[in-house]
């Protein structure tokens, strides 16, 4: 969800600020812009659609001279996307710039207070309010009248405000939106996303809710929400420039699906040592994992998914009661939660408004709360009280899919844990499931081979306009995520359904040439999978079938085409299943000629309600 990037320094700002809005398309956006300070003020450029739109209108940065400057990526929330409407929004004098990424809930009643003092607006938006707040404020203290303003404001925002009076400094505001502020020699930037700003340093600065911050070229200074400066940890960040790029691939969601096996490799070896599953700095102790009545896993979308996988294998190891909740309703289902319950979020940014909610809702009902995230720093890790990080490097796609497989990875490991001490898995089947683990990227490789016999399936099949997903158990989980993959980036209508409800109702929806993908990988219940095939198909279906190896040939007997993978662990089995329904999605959304890494009307990190 939109894009911020600030810049101060000795170089041209323009040609900058674009480079790292184009770094944070991935977030989703409608609309784009950038404010300079040139030549004694403000000026300020900004188009509905594409960053190549605006990038064109100012020749690419040259047509606004200036060292200092704010940038943004605007996905709509409050008024439809136009050129009015876009940020960066500015004062009625001129003075003041401001970018903003989140909502400010009480703009309505701060815009009456404004317009009732002559104050006039020309947007739509809830942004407009900060700018115009800010020079209704202001007397000649830049960081004052911010200050006042934060206190008349309530929502989630990130905020990079100019001022013509003050043209060596930019000003950064964070509260439940993420920003970060990153440290160059001669030059300083913030942004929402590291990507932005990696060309030029991997020095940053994580700010916490409330903090803000006075930007320069010769340096940052942090306040708390009291204004009292502040000194600030700065982290190093460890991948390289490349991994956020392309590398020669057509999309980065393809150039991420065939990252897994690496990302794997990453997320799950240095967690197994000498036969044992291996938790570095792992706190909660083997008295608080006995010490448990229930386990929570709370997530959004496809980590959502990830948390119904581990729902069936979190309950068969550690026999305990798991509920899975969307982050969503977490806070207004009542959830029965206190100190006795371990709150398990999920997120791949680490920044998702409702999930971080849900975790906070959980730990003022006393829970315990481990964190699963990708983003080192990222505001969830930083409040859990235990984090496990998936370490499959920056996911630009909006679809996710290497997170997906790293987040499962990382689930089953802290099953497995947790059963070891509960005593509640044969030493057998431990031993048996982690050397599995140790195979699975490989065996990941093998499916990823299928890749144009995948493509073929889908050139046979991208028309149909409504596709339904079926399967029992784990498959019917592994069906959602398949269903979601496709429905976001191809916006074909599909829905996924346990296989045993056809006869409630489903199968009404099933007629001639319907397509039906039937996933039948869990063996224990492989012959009901079979059985609701033939169900479908006597109904005038056509199926596209996804099972193991082994049982290949039984499913080939009833299918119209088949996909599959290497026979594994059951508690594996989704792992290797996930890839053939992501990668069914990409070719599918490749011949209708989707936006596949940028789908309408989404974005990578939610983080509005």
């Amino acid at each position: 969800m939109c894009g911020i990037v600030g810049y101060v320094g000795a170089e041209q700002a323009a040609p900058i600020l674009l480079d790292g809005l184009s770094r944070l398309e991935y977030r989703g956006y409608d609309s784009a812009g950038v404010a300079i300070y040139s030549q004694g003020k403000v000026r300020v450029a900004k188009a509905k659609g594409r960053l190549q739109v605006l990038s064109d209108m100012i020749q690419g940065g040259r047509a606004i001279q200036g060292t200092i400057g704010i940038g943004h990526t605007r996905w709509a929330t409050h008024g439809a996307p136009s050129d009015v409407n876009s940020h960066p929004h500015v004062s009625h004098s001129g003075n003041i710039a401001v970018v903003h990424n989140g909502i400010i809930e009480n703009y309505a009643e701060l815009k009456s207070f404004l317009q009732s003092k002559g104050v006039p607006f020309v947007s739509e938006t809830d942004s407009e309010v900060v700018a115009q707040l800010v020079e209704y404020f202001y007397q000649g203290d830049l960081l004052e009248a911010v200050g006042r303003v934060l206190h008349r404001i309530q929502g989630a925002y990130a905020l990079g405000i100019l001022c013509c009076d003050q043209p060596d400094q930019l000003i950064a505001v964070r509260k439940d939106s993420p920003l970060i502020l990153g440290l160059a020699e001669g030059a300083n930037f913030l942004a929402s996303d590291v990507t932005a700003i990696l060309r030029h340093t991997r020095d940053v600065i994580y700010m916490e809710d409330g903090e803000v911050a006075v930007l320069t070229s010769q340096g940052v200074q942090c306040y708390n929400s009291l204004l009292q400066p502040i000194t600030k940890e700065v982290s190093q960040v460890d991948w390289e420039v490349d991994a956020a790029e392309k590398g020669g691939y057509e999309h980065f969601m393809f150039k991420e699906i065939m990252e897994q096996p690496q990302a794997l490799r990453r997320a799950v070896f240095p967690r197994i040592q000498d036969g044992e599953v291996y938790l570095e700095d792992f706190a909660l102790t083997d008295e608080d994992i006995r010490g448990l009545s229930k386990v929570y896993v709370v997530a959004c979308g496809s980590s959502y998914h990830v948390g119904m996988v581990g729902k069936y294998h979190l309950e068969r190891l550690l026999r305990k009661p798991v509920e899975v909740a969307l982050a969503s309703e977490f806070r207004y289902m009542e959830p029965i939660v206190d100190e006795h319950t371990l709150v398990i979020v999920i997120s791949q940014s680490g920044e998702t408004l409702d999930t971080m909610a849900a975790l906070r809702e959980a730990k003022r009902l006393g829970a315990k709360v481990l964190a699963i995230v990708n983003v080192v720093g990222s505001s969830i890790a930083r409040e859990a009280d235990e984090v496990l990080y998936t370490w499959a490097g920056p996911e630009i796609a909006v679809a996710t899919t290497k997170a997906y497989t790293t987040q499962l990875a990382v689930l089953n490991l802290l099953g497995l844990y947790m059963a070891r001490r509960l005593g509640t898995v044969a030493d057998e089947e431990y031993t048996q499931v982690l050397e599995q683990m140790l195979l699975l990227p490989a065996q990941m490789e093998e499916v990823l081979e299928k890749q144009s016999q995948i493509q073929y399936l889908a050139s046979q099949y991208f028309n149909h306009e409504s596709i339904f997903f079926m399967g029992r158990n784990v498959d019917y989980t592994l069906g959602l995520e398949g269903s979601l993959k496709l429905k976001e980036i191809s916006y074909i209508h599909s829905e996924a359904y346990a296989a045993g409800e056809l006869k409630h109702g489903t199968i009404s929806l099933i007629e001639d040439g319907t397509l039906v993908v039937a996933v039948g990988t869990y063996g224990p219940l492989f012959d009901k999978a079979l059985s609701n095939v033939v169900e479908v198909k006597s109904r005038g279906a056509s199926v596209l079938a996804l099972t193991t190896q082994s049982q290949g040939e039984r499913m080939a007997e009833v299918a119209n085409d088949l996909v599959t993978i290497p026979d594994t662990h059951p508690l594996l089995l989704p792992s290797l299943g996930v890839v053939p329904l992501q990668l069914f999605a990409y070719y599918v959304a490749l011949h209708r000629g989707c936006d596949i890494d940028k789908p309408r009307n989404l974005a990578k990190s939610v983080t509005v309600e």
